[in-house]
């Protein structure tokens, strides 16, 4: 065997990356894009908020609500109420944290300095209200899993939903979210909606305001976005989008921020699968959106709307 060629088994399986090189260039790469975006004096310890940590907190909360179907295995009933006051103490203390660094966060971006004493009161105060709504929050989803259960003739109890369903999952993720979301916390909102999007493909964005009996049947692909508002007892399937029609620009060209232009879905309505309704339009209490259709414009109550008769009513248009 010559010389080279154990030379080169070597190199093989002792790699050199040149990571010196490699990291100082990253290094470059950070500072330039700090200095374009003036944040070249931000402090050095890391400021935002984490995803891992939140997954752990929606983990511990999701256990707390549902400790006999999503707590821990040797979990027992006797010592039920131990558990979630323990779970949720660990979790809520966690959650104060992520709150306290938000704040800290977007005081510091926006230029708006906050003592710490203030920033801790603030927190607290949140994470008060966030714990105070979680009985009623329960109360809620279980009212969605009912509507579930009842509205798939696949499902063959309430456990079963709970524990496979995505669109149950997505709305557990989006009722924790939605509340974070009220209560100004809106980076931990994203990304707290983000991890069920994550994991199930349904995007519901947390400003939604979303009504009890709430059923996303299959779900992959589902779009809700920030400003729609949706009724009660309604059902979506997937692929379904509640979107913008379109976003508008202020005088330099920037989008505008914070304009109701998603859609109003009433009580009782059925949109089935790759629908896609958008701007800010109203689909009438009790209507039917059948799959597929392309709907810009409001839809009044009890209306059954299908391909069939959006392509009668644009052949009369062309007609007159």
């Amino acid at each position: 065997m010559s010389d080279n060629f154990v030379s080169e088994i070597t190199q093989l399986s002792v790699p050199n990356w040149e990571l010196d090189k490699i990291v100082l260039e990253l290094r470059t790469a950070r500072n330039e894009w700090r200095r374009q975006s003036g944040r070249a004096k931000e402090p050095g310890l890391r400021e935002l908020p984490s995803r891992d940590a939140l997954q752990q907190i929606v983990r511990d909360l999701c256990g707390a609500l549902f400790p006999m179907r999503l707590g821990p295995q040797e979990l027992r009933q006797e010592s039920e109420d131990y558990y979630v006051g323990h779970t949720l103490d660990a979790a809520l203390t966690q959650l104060l944290q992520q709150v306290q660094l938000e704040l800290n966060y977007f005081a510091r971006v926006n230029n708006f300095p906050i003592e710490e004493k203030a920033l801790k009161v603030q927190s607290l105060h949140i994470i008060r209200q966030f714990a105070t709504a979680l009985p009623e929050l329960r109360r809620t989803l279980d009212v969605d899993i009912q509507a579930a259960y009842k509205g798939d003739p696949a499902a063959h109890s309430v456990d079963e939903v709970l524990l496979c369903y995505p669109g149950i999952l997505a709305i557990i993720h989006h009722r924790l979210a939605h509340k974070l979301y009220q209560l100004e916390v809106p980076l931990l909102a994203r990304i707290v909606a983000e991890l069920a999007h994550s994991l199930t493909g349904i995007d519901i964005h947390p400003g939604a305001e979303i009504g009890r009996g709430f059923f996303i049947d299959h779900g992959t692909g589902v779009v809700i976005g920030e400003t729609a508002v949706i009724g009660e007892r309604v059902s979506i399937y997937q692929a379904v989008t509640l979107g913008a029609k379109t976003f508008p620009t202020d005088e330099s060209g920037a989008l505008k921020k914070g304009l109701a232009r998603h859609p109003i879905v009433e009580d009782d309505v059925v949109i089935y699968a790759g629908a896609t309704v958008l701007g800010r339009i109203t689909i009438g209490k009790g209507s039917i959106i059948g799959g597929n259709v392309w709907i810009t414009r409001n839809v009044p109550a009890g209306s059954v709307i299908s391909q069939a008769n959006t392509r009668l009513e644009a052949a009369e248009a062309e007609g007159a």
